[in-house]
């Protein structure tokens, strides 16, 4: 009967704590959704009112007269063509998500290389947030030609003592802050990675945001790989999806190994109807946003030091993507709370949410920084006075 007791009053503690974290959610939400000022309005933050309205309203960049997608044709085809005319590779397939979109790439690329090895970074996607699905799921072994907060060198790719037959780069590398190397690096990471008769993928999520610190069109980027990997929602605004671009045997290849891994849905139009109006009305706004993130970045810096603020660091500086960190000697959850009064109090939102690292380092915390249409709007003296109000609810400061 105690242990039971025990079992109860466990269960009910439980439940309370998960009370809790949707309560702090939900106010978190609601602070961001109804802040009058933001540095980027995310279309996830929206009712599923509000976000059935705007898939409607998207409609209007497809013919809605048409027949629905079935097993992904119709619409689905349509954004599969239209991306690989957006990267210049011959074909392009639509799947549910980006992780089994890179699984099926990187398991077709063992096949037709030989080789289960794939060489990426550490802090690439696959490796951190993906629970070790590339091993567990697909077979495949990854090693890492870099450590550090950067991606590989060409020396590092050609000298790494181990065979492997692809590399996987991420552009940008987004966990250490969403960092690019210069077009003439890439050219020659790329061009060591063939010296060892390895294929290249491009983990692609936010390629669309790359070309302007490249300062090359999409297609001459995603020609320097075999595979690209491009993502929906991230960037573009979408409900999900991503989109495998290769050539067109790849492509089919992929196909199979799509319905395979069951990412062949019934329908998917409403992901595919959001993609295509992210590709009309974002990817040429994309520019304007990494220009301004700049400035934001700057600005912050300014406010910072003006502030008094003590040790802070804006990663990197300046951004290379509209997205970029900042980084605070406060605990996440304190901060993530002077975040949300901020918005409550003032109706501005300068940050959302924040995080501890993964390296455990101690009382440092670190923020994402991303700059839409919404965030156009703010000065660089409007930047520099959030700072001071944001720095006024920190514990200690009022």
């Amino acid at each position: 009967m105690a242990y039971m007791n025990t079992q109860v009053k466990n269960g009910a503690a439980d439940e309370g704590a998960a009370g809790d974290v949707e309560a702090r959610r939900l106010r978190q939400l609601t602070a961001w959704r109804q802040a009058g000022r933001v540095l980027s309005r995310l279309p996830q933050d929206g009712t599923l009112g509000e976000q059935l309205a705007a898939l409607a309203d998207a409609g209007t960049v497809t013919d809605l007269d048409l027949p629905a997608d079935i097993y992904g044709n119709g619409v689905v085809g349509e954004l599969e063509q239209r991306v690989a005319g957006l990267l210049g590779t011959e074909a392009a397939v639509f799947f549910p998500t980006g992780t089994m979109a890179q699984q099926v790439a990187l398991r077709c690329w063992a096949g037709r290389t030989g080789n289960a090895t794939v060489a990426l970074h550490p802090l690439a996607h696959p490796e951190v947030h993906e629970g070790g699905a590339l091993g567990a799921v697909s077979g495949l072994r990854t090693v890492h030609p870099a450590s550090g907060p950067r991606l590989p060198t060409a020396d590092e790719v050609r000298d790494f003592p181990e065979p492997f037959g692809t590399l996987m780069l991420e552009l940008p590398l987004r966990d250490p802050g969403f960092l690019l190397p210069t077009w003439e690096e890439l050219e020659a990471v790329v061009a060591a990675a063939r010296e060892r008769d390895a294929v290249v993928h491009f983990d692609g999520a936010r390629l669309w945001e790359c070309a302007t610190h490249f300062g090359r069109g999409l297609p001459e980027i995603a020609a320097l790989a075999d595979s690209v990997y491009v993502s929906f929602y991230k960037s573009l605004g979408g409900i999900s999806g991503a989109a495998l671009a290769g050539s067109a045997s790849l492509v089919e290849e992929a196909r199979v190994w799509r319905h395979r891994y069951g990412g062949l849905p019934f329908q998917q139009f409403p992901a595919a109807v959001a993609a295509l109006a992210g590709l009309e009305r974002e990817l040429p706004k994309l520019p304007s946003y990494v220009a301004h993130a700049k400035v934001v970045a700057e600005a912050l810096t300014e406010g910072f030091t003006q502030a008094g603020a003590g040790w802070f660091r804006v990663r990197p500086e300046p951004p290379q993507t509209h997205q970029f960190q900042v980084w605070l000697p406060y605990g996440a959850d304190e901060l993530t709370e002077a975040s949300v009064r901020q918005a409550e109090e003032t109706g501005t939102a300068l940050f959302r949410r924040w995080f501890t690292p993964d390296t455990g380092a101690p009382g440092v915390s670190f923020t994402e920084v991303t700059v839409t249409e919404a965030g156009l709007e703010w000065t660089a003296q409007d930047v520099r006075d959030a700072v001071a109000a944001f720095l006024e609810r920190l514990p200690g400061k009022s």
